[in-house]
């Protein structure tokens, strides 16, 4: 009932709000702001930013609201890994630009000349619920996998939210193994490069190379190793997690992050004391390598209850299935996360891991990413009624719904003959 009501009233409004994108006005809605859940609540957003939220707001003049019927309404959800617009076919190397096994570069490498806002995989995302995603390279030659960036996903030309938006490195298994076979080996690496990114462009004045990187990989490591940049760390065993919070307690003018820490939950209280945030995955919940035999489905309820700043994100296919953040987020509540928690881990969390302000909430000053479902945003059976990017109303339709659509009706004469009755 709530879907098809908001969907007719979608239909008399869509075309001001696509067109101009001055005025959003929802009410009577169940507003989860980010941080709280309020009732009754409306939002107003004008020329792409939200201007009031809450309860009690007094209506704009011309203001054409579209009633909720106490429908829950969010923040565009926040993916906060993926590989979504720099892979089309994993299998085919020409339409997968997540790494460069043959290229002499690392850190240098930077995901905004490959994004592609018009891949296949951007809509089937944005139909789910989510507008904006930090897109990371993959691992090819060394450790150093590049940088990532931040998009949303309208599929426009200008979606890119944050070029060069963080630095990503393996110090894992899969780093030792890209850096001479080793976890010491990883180390060395790891720490000869922060010296000569902090040191760039001083010691390659004398246009010599540094200890480990070269010139383009020491620029654009540059700005992480000065804590100017997001340092998106993967790794997962305890000892390696250790490490990095010695990294941190070594170089203190470091902003870090880790992705996967499979073995967090055993190190929680010193990564909380130490404010270094994780990027998890419910679904991680089995010892799949040497570097994960402490992988529990309790891993996020033990970080976020010791104070951990968490995030939530899909990583079994990080390409084609980054919607999914939202089932890795029942997940978690299934499992001892509370429901609130589990929101924020998929809004205002990664939001302010990755210091996009005015990303992952609806207050006043965000900007105007907004979600209506037609039930609870964490159960599978639910979905968008409708979707705002920075005020837009944007389309639910992809290559999967107009295919699916298009056979639902097709008249069995049109079939081809191997598929007739």
């Amino acid at each position: 009932m709530i879907r098809s009501t908001l969907a007719a009233l979608m239909a008399t409004v869509s075309l001001g709000y696509m067109a101009q994108a001055q005025s959003v006005t929802v009410t009577n809605a169940k507003l989860w702001t980010g941080n709280e859940v309020v009732e009754d609540a409306t939002v107003v957003i004008t020329d792409g930013t939200v201007v009031s939220a809450g309860a009690d707001i007094t209506l704009p003049e011309d203001a054409q609201p579209l009633d909720a019927e106490g429908a829950w309404v969010t923040p565009g959800i926040f993916s906060a890994f993926s590989r979504t617009g720099i892979v089309e076919v994993g299998a085919e190397t020409t339409t997968n630009d997540t790494l460069a096994p043959q290229s002499t570069f690392g850190a240098a490498l930077d995901m905004a000349d490959a994004f592609n806002p018009n891949a296949t995989t951007v809509p089937v995302t944005r139909i789910e619920g989510v507008t904006r995603i930090a897109v990371a390279p993959g691992f090819g030659s060394g450790m150093f996998g590049g940088r990532g960036l931040i998009a949303d996903t309208s599929g426009d030309a200008n979606s890119v939210t944050a070029s060069q938006a963080f630095s990503f490195i393996n110090i894992g298994e899969g780093g030792a193994a890209l850096t001479g076979g080793s976890r010491p080996a990883t180390w060395a690496t790891l720490r000869g490069a922060l010296e000569d990114a902090r040191t760039y462009p001083a010691r390659y004045n004398a246009l010599e190379d540094g200890d480990v990187l070269n010139r383009l990989d020491a620029a654009a490591l540059a700005p992480a190793s000065r804590g100017q940049q997001l340092l998106l760390i993967a790794a997962s065993r305890a000892s390696d997690l250790r490490n990095v919070i010695a990294l941190k307690e070594e170089n203190p003018q470091l902003n870090i992050a880790l992705v996967g820490a499979h073995e967090g939950w055993m190190v929680a209280e010193e990564l909380a004391a130490a404010d270094i945030p994780v990027i998890i995955d419910p679904y991680a919940n089995l010892p799949g390598r040497f570097e994960s035999l402490g992988a529990t489905q309790h891993n996020a309820e033990r970080l976020i209850d010791a104070g951990v700043t968490t995030a939530l994100a899909y990583l079994d296919d990080d390409s084609h299935q980054a919607r999914l953040v939202l089932q890795s987020a029942g997940n978690a509540v299934a499992n001892g996360v509370s429901h609130d928690n589990a929101l924020r881990a998929i809004t205002s969390a990664p939001a302010d891991i990755f210091g996009m302000d005015g990303l992952g909430t609806v207050e006043p000053g965000s900007r105007g990413d907004l979600v209506i479902w037609d039930g609870d945003p964490l159960d599978v059976m639910s979905a968008p009624v409708s979707v705002f990017i920075d005020g837009v109303e944007q389309s639910l339709e992809s290559r999967q719904t107009e295919l699916r659509d298009r056979y639902l009706t097709l008249d069995e004469s049109e079939r081809p003959l191997a598929y007739r009755r």
